[in-house]
């Protein structure tokens, strides 16, 4: 069951039932639930990626490589796993919208910025240039 903890009343409510969890011994999992990205947000990443990928020459998964490592906070977590710290690399699905939306502007600044190879990505609202691109990576889909 779901509750919303910033509801006064949920927050009883959920105080109790774990107590009595709890009292009975029972076992239980406890997630966060986060707000989810949008396709649109996933989809305009993935594009991004391609895009920079057509125009440098790396593949698709260099390019994903360089753009988590840009991120490297947001991807990048250390885990304890059977006592010993594991670095985990975690999946774009598992961002909210919040850090989806950080990654993809640092991934943008960090394109036209880079001095190698300086990449131009457009916006969410340049529906127009994001087009370009969608096309651009689709004539260009067998080599990255």
């Amino acid at each position: 069951m779901l509750y919303d903890l910033s509801n006064p009343l949920q927050a009883e409510q959920f105080k109790s039932r774990s107590a009595l969890l709890v009292k009975n011994g029972k076992i239980v999992e406890l997630t966060e639930k986060k707000p989810k990205r949008s396709l649109n947000q996933n989809s305009y990443l993935w594009l991004l990626i391609g895009y920079w990928a057509t125009q440098t020459g790396y593949t698709n998964d260099e390019a994903e490589s360089i753009y988590k490592e840009i991120n490297k906070d947001i991807y990048f977590v250390d885990k304890e796993i059977a006592g010993e710290k594991v670095r985990y690399i975690r999946h774009t699905y598992e961002l909210d919208t919040r850090e989806m939306s950080l990654s993809i502007e640092r991934w943008r600044n960090w394109s036209v910025m880079n001095e190698a190879f300086s990449v131009y990505l457009p916006a969410p609202n340049e529906e127009r240039l994001i087009q370009l691109m969608e096309i651009e990576v689709g004539r260009n889909k067998e080599f990255v």
